[in-house]
C-alpha cells in the first residue's frame, strides 16, 4: 500500500520497503510530473484559484467603473528651419551660415513646446478654477505657499494629459490633450500653442535685442574714436586729399610723370646744345659783310667810239690820206693800244652789305642759346620737384605702418558695425514677422467623441486574474507534499500501484 503524502489516497506498495536500490535512489529525487499530473494538481486547487480570480477581477471592475471618459483634442504644427537657427557671428565670417538639420530644429522646438514655462503660462491664462474646479476651490482658500503647490498640480495635469508625437525626418508635430471637458481640452491645447509661439520668440529672438543693441552702441563709439584718430593722422601729415591711398597713388603717378619729363628735357637739352655748337662754329667761319655790287670803267671804249664817230664824220669831208684823217687814225690806234694793254681797266663804284647767312646763323645761335637756358631751368625745376615729391613719398612710406593699423581698425569696426546692424535688422524683422518657420496646420476643436479605458482595464483585469489564479494554484500544488495520481507514484518508485483508496480527512 502507498500512502499519499497529501492525504489524498492510500495505495499499495509502502515507501518503507522499496523493491530495489534503484527505486530507493529515485524515491529520494524530486518528484517528476507529467502534463496530466499538472492538470490534476490545478483541479484540486480550484477553490483557491477561483478566489484569487474573483478578487482580482472584482478589483479591476471597481477601478474601471471609477474611470471617467476623456475627450482628446488634437492639433498639429509644421516646423521648418528658420533664420533664427542660421549661425550669424557677431564679428567676422567664420562659420557664417551654418545651420542644423531639420530634425535637430524639430527637437529644439519640442523642448521649448514641452517646457514648464509654457505650461505655467497656460495655467495663468486659463486659470486654476477653469482647469479643475476642485483645485480652484482649494486655490481660493489657500495661502501663497499652498497656491504655488496648487499651480504646480495644475501644471502636472497638463503634463499628464498632453501628448507630443514626432517622427524622424518628418517636420510635422502632432499634439494631443485629453480632458473630461471637450471645451477645456481644446482651450488648453490652443492656449498652449499660442504661448509656445510667444515664448519661442522671446527665447530665440527677443533676448538678443538688448545685448545686440548694447554691442552696437559700443562699436559705434569705438568706430567714432577710430575715425577721429584717422582724420587727425591725415591732417597732421598733410594729406590734402583726405585719402591716404589716393595721395600715395597721386604722388607715385606725378613722380613718374616728372621723371619721364625730366628725361625728355635732358634729351632736348643735349640736342639743343649739339645744334648750338654746330651753329656757333659755322658763324665763326662766316663773314659778317659781303659786297652787294660794283660798277666797271667804260671811258676808254667810249672815247674809242667817239674817235671812230669823228673819223667817220671827217671821212665824209676829207679825202683819204689827208692830215685830219691821219691824225684821227693815230688817235684811234693809240686808244686801241691803250685798251689792249688794260691800263685803263678797273672798278668803278662798289657797295658792301651784311651777310644774310651770317645773320641767319647768329639768329639761330641766339634761339638755341635761349632754348638751352630754358631747358636748363626746366631741368632744375624738375629736379627740385622730384626731390620734393620723393621726400613726400618717403614720408608717407615711413607712415604706412601707422596708417595701415588705423585703416585695419576702421575697416574691422566698420565691418562689425555693418554685420551687427544687419543682425539687429534681421532680428527686428523676425520679431515683427512672427514665426516664419512655424505654421499651425490645425488648431484644436472641441472633440465630439470621448475615449475611456474601462474596457481595456476590465479585459486586462480578467487576463491578470486568470494568470494570478494559475500562478497561485501552481504554487500551492508544488508546495504541497504528495503525489497527484497513482501514475505519478508508479513513475516515481517504478512499481505498480494495485489499489487506491479515497482521500481521508
Amino acid at each position: 500500500m502507498a500512502d499519499r503524502r497529501d492525504g489524498g489516497f492510500s495505495g499499495v506498495g509502502e515507501r518503507r520497503r522499496p523493491a530495489s536500490a534503484r527505486a530507493i535512489a529515485r524515491w529520494k529525487e524530486p518528484a517528476r510530473y507529467a502534463p496530466s499530473d499538472i492538470l490534476a494538481l490545478l483541479w484540486r486547487q480550484w477553490p483557491l484559484m477561483l478566489a484569487v480570480f474573483v478578487l482580482i477581477v472584482a478589483t479591476g471592475f471597481v477601478f474601471a467603473l471609477r474611470l471617467h471618459q476623456t475627450y482628446p483634442a488634437r492639433s498639429s504644427i509644421l516646423i521648418r528651419l528658420g533664420q533664427e537657427y542660421v549661425y550669424q557671428p557677431a564679428f567676422g565670417d567664420a562659420a557664417r551660415g551654418t545651420a542644423p538639420d531639420n530634425d535637430q530644429v524639430v527637437q529644439s522646438e519640442l523642448e521649448i513646446l514641452g517646457s514648464t514655462a509654457v505650461k505655467a503660462q497656460v495655467v495663468q491664462d486659463i486659470g486654476v478654477a477653469r482647469m479643475s474646479p476642485e483645485l480652484g476651490r482649494a486655490y481660493a482658500r489657500a495661502n501663497p505657499e499652498k497656491r504655488h503647490d496648487i499651480e504646480a498640480a495644475a501644471i502636472k495635469m497638463i503634463e499628464t494629459g498632453l501628448k507630443i508625437s514626432s517622427t524622424p525626418g518628418n517636420a510635422i508635430v502632432g499634439l494631443s490633450y485629453s480632458a473630461r471637458d471637450p471645451e477645456l481640452a481644446a482651450l488648453v491645447l490652443n492656449t498652449l500653442v499660442d504661448e509656445y509661439l510667444r515664448y519661442r520668440r522671446a527665447v530665440l529672438i527677443d533676448k538678443d535685442a538688448g545685448p545686440m543693441q548694447d554691442q552696437l552702441n559700443t562699436l559705434h563709439g569705438r568706430l567714432e574714436t577710430a575715425d577721429k584718430a584717422y582724420e587727425k593722422f591725415l591732417a597732421d601729415n598733410g594729406v590734402a586729399s583726405g585719402d591716404y591711398e589716393a595721395e600715395k597713388a597721386f604722388l607715385s603717378t606725378l613722380y613718374g610723370q616728372l621723371t619721364t619729363e625730366g628725361y625728355s628735357v635732358q634729351a632736348q637739352l643735349a640736342e639743343a646744345q649739339g645744334r648750338l655748337g654746330i651753329v656757333a662754329r659755322e658763324a665763326a667761319t662766316t663773314q659778317p659783310e659781303i659786297g652787294l655790287y660794283r660798277d666797271l670803267d667804260h671811258s676808254a671804249q667810249d672815247k674809242l667810239a667817239t674817235l671812230n664817230t669823228q673819223r667817220a664824220d671827217l671821212s665824209s669831208r676829207y679825202l683819204p690820206g689827208t692830215q685830219p684823217l691821219r691824225d684821227i687814225d693815230q688817235q684811234i690806234a693809240a686808244q686801241q693800244a691803250l685798251i689792249r694793254s688794260g691800263a685803263n681797266a678797273g672798278d668803278g663804284a662798289r657797295r658792301v652789305g651784311p651777310n644774310p647767312n651770317y645773320q641767319a646763323l647768329v639768329t639761330e645761335k641766339n634761339q638755341l642759346e635761349a632754348q638751352v637756358a630754358s631747358f636748363r631751368d626746366r631741368k632744375a625745376q624738375l629736379a627740385a620737384s622730384l626731390a620734393e615729391i620723393a621726400g613726400k613719398r618717403q614720408k608717407l612710406t615711413a607712415l604706412d605702418p601707422q596708417f595701415q593699423d588705423l585703416s585695419r581698425q576702421r575697416e574691422l569696426l566698420t565691418a562689425n558695425v555693418k554685420g551687427l546692424a544687419q543682425r539687429a535688422q534681421e532680428s527686428q524683422a523676425l520679431a515683427k514677422g512672427g514665426e516664419g518657420n512655424i505654421r499651425v496646420i490645425q488648431r484644436a476643436f472641441p472633440p465630439t467623441t470621448g475615449t475611456s479605458l474601462k474596457k481595456p482595464v476590465i479585459f486586462l483585469s480578467i487576463l491578470f486574474g486568470a494568470f494570478a489564479a494559475l500562478c497561485a494554484g501552481l504554487l500551492r500544488a508544488f508546495l504541497t507534499k504528495g503525489y497527484p495520481t497513482p501514475e505519478a507514484v508508479e513513475r516515481e518508485i517504478e512499481l505498480p500501484v494495485l489499489i487506491t483508496t479515497p482521500r481521508m480527512a
